[in-house]
C-alpha cells in the first residue's frame, strides 16, 4: 500500500508518467469493440423489459413447499401461447410474471391458479400493470435522460469550454451505451430500478471527468507562453496527477456494489438487487475507463485542431529540433578544457566564493578625513 501511495506522489510531481493521451487510438479501438458489441446485444437480443415499462401482470404465490416447477407448470396450463416467468422472491413465495399479450382476465388466473396449486385463492395476491401506464413510464425516463445530458453540456460549456463538454457528453454516452448492451447480452430485467441504477452512473462518470477537467484546464492555463510542453502532455500530466485517485474513488465504490451484485443477487438469489447493482457495477467500471481513455484524449485532440495549439505544437517542435542539433554539435565538439569542470565543482567553487573572504567594494574608499586606526 505504501508503494502505491508513493506512486500517486510521484505521479503527481511527474517523475512517473503514462502516455494515455498520444495512446488514444488504442483506447478508441477498445471502446469501438466494446459499443459494437453492445450495439449486437441490443439489435439482435434486445432488451428484456420488466412489467413496469411494457404491461402485465404479476401473480406472488404463498405456500409451503411451492417450488418454481410446480408454478412453471400451473401457470403454463392457465395462460397458454403467453411464455411466464417464474422465480422464487426468497421470502417462501413464488413470483409469476405474464405479459400484456395473454388476454386472460387476472380474477380468472388467481381462481384457476388456487384451485390446480390447492389453495385458498387469497394466498395469491395479483398486480396488474397496463401497457399505455408502462410505456408512460418509459417516456418519463427519456426525457429525463434527454433532460439532464442538454443541463450537463450546458454547464460544463459554462464552467469550462464547449470542447470538454462534447468531450465528457461522449464519455457519458459511451458509459450508457456499454451498461445497456451489457443488460442486453446478460439477459438481466430492465426495471426501474435499473433506470435510477443508470443516472447513477452517469453522474457518477460525470464527478470523475470534471475533477480530471478541472487538473487539465489548471495545468494548461497560459499555455500559449510558453514553448515546452504541448497541450497534450500538459493534458497528460494533469490526467496522470489525478490518477491515482480516480483508481481508489473506483475501487471503493464497486467494493459494496460487487457485494450486492455477487453475493445479494447471486449466492443469495436475491434477484431484486440484480436490477440496480449490474447497472452500477458496469457503469462504475465503464465510467473511470471513459474518463482516463476517452473523455481527456479527446479533449486533448479537439484542442490540438485549434490554431493556438497548432502554433505551439510547432513552437515545442522546432525547440526541442534546436536543443538536440545543439546537443549533437556540442558532443562532436568533444570536451574542452573549460568543460572539464562539472556542475557540481563549479557549484561548490560559487558557493566557496560566496563564503570566502569578503572583498572591499571598489566604489567605497576609505574618506581622506576619516581615522586610519594607526595611533
Amino acid at each position: 500500500m505504501s508503494r502505491f501511495s508513493n506512486l500517486g506522489h510521484r505521479l503527481y510531481q511527474g517523475e512517473v508518467s503514462f502516455d494515455f493521451v498520444n495512446r488514444r487510438k488504442i483506447w478508441y479501438s477498445i471502446s469501438a469493440a466494446i459499443a459494437a458489441a453492445a450495439l449486437i446485444g441490443l439489435t439482435v437480443i434486445g432488451l428484456h423489459l420488466s412489467i413496469d415499462f411494457k404491461g402485465g401482470s404479476v401473480y406472488t404465490v404463498k405456500k409451503s413447499g411451492l417450488t418454481i416447477s410446480q408454478a412453471q407448470t400451473s401457470i403454463d396450463k392457465i395462460v397458454g401461447d403467453s411464455t411466464p416467468q417464474v422465480q422464487a422472491t426468497g421470502d417462501g413465495q413464488i413470483r409469476i410474471q405474464v405479459s400484456s399479450n395473454d388476454k386472460t382476465p387476472a380474477t380468472e388466473v388467481v381462481k384457476e391458479l388456487a384451485g390446480d396449486l390447492g389453495i385458498d385463492q387469497s394466498a395469491v395476491n395479483a398486480q396488474v400493470v397496463g401497457p399505455s401506464w408502462g410505456q408512460q413510464i418509459s417516456e418519463k425516463a427519456l426525457t429525463g435522460l434527454i433532460v439532464f445530458m442538454i443541463l450537463v453540456t450546458a454547464y460544463l460549456a459554462i464552467a469550462f469550454e464547449w470542447r470538454m463538454a462534447v468531450a465528457a457528453l461522449v464519455a457519458l454516452i459511451h458509459d450508457l451505451l456499454i451498461t445497456i448492451g451489457v443488460y442486453a447480452l446478460v439477459g438481466f430485467e430492465v426495471s426501474p430500478g435499473t433506470v435510477i441504477g443508470f443516472l447513477t452512473i452517469l453522474g457518477y462518470s460525470l464527478y470523475d471527468t470534471v475533477v480530471v477537467f478541472d487538473t487539465v484546464k489548471e495545468n494548461t492555463k497560459n499555455l500559449e507562453k510558453q514553448n515546452r510542453f504541448t497541450y497534450s502532455e500538459a493534458a497528460n500530466a494533469g490526467l496522470n496527477q489525478t490518477l491515482v485517485r480516480s483508481i481508489n474513488t473506483t475501487v471503493v465504490a464497486l467494493l459494496p456494489v460487487a457485494a450486492l451484485l455477487f453475493i445479494g443477487g447471486g449466492i443469495l438469489g436475491a434477484g431484486t438487487l440484480n436490477d440496480i447493482s449490474l447497472a452500477l457495477f458496469v457503469g462504475l467500471s465503464a465510467g473511470a475507463y471513459s474518463s482516463i481513455c476517452v473523455a481527456t484524449p479527446l479533449l486533448a485532440q479537439l484542442k490540438e485542431q485549434t490554431p493556438q495549439m497548432r502554433a505551439l505544437a510547432k513552437r515545442v517542435a522546432q525547440r526541442r529540433a534546436s536543443e538536440a542539433k545543439a546537443a549533437e554539435a556540442k558532443a562532436a565538439a568533444g570536451p574542452t578544457d573549460t568543460e572539464g569542470e562539472s556542475e557540481q565543482d563549479t557549484a561548490d567553487s560559487v558557493a566557496a566564493g560566496m563564503v570566502g573572504q569578503r572583498n572591499q567594494p571598489v566604489g567605497r574608499a576609505r574618506g581622506k578625513g576619516r581615522p586610519s586606526g594607526k595611533r
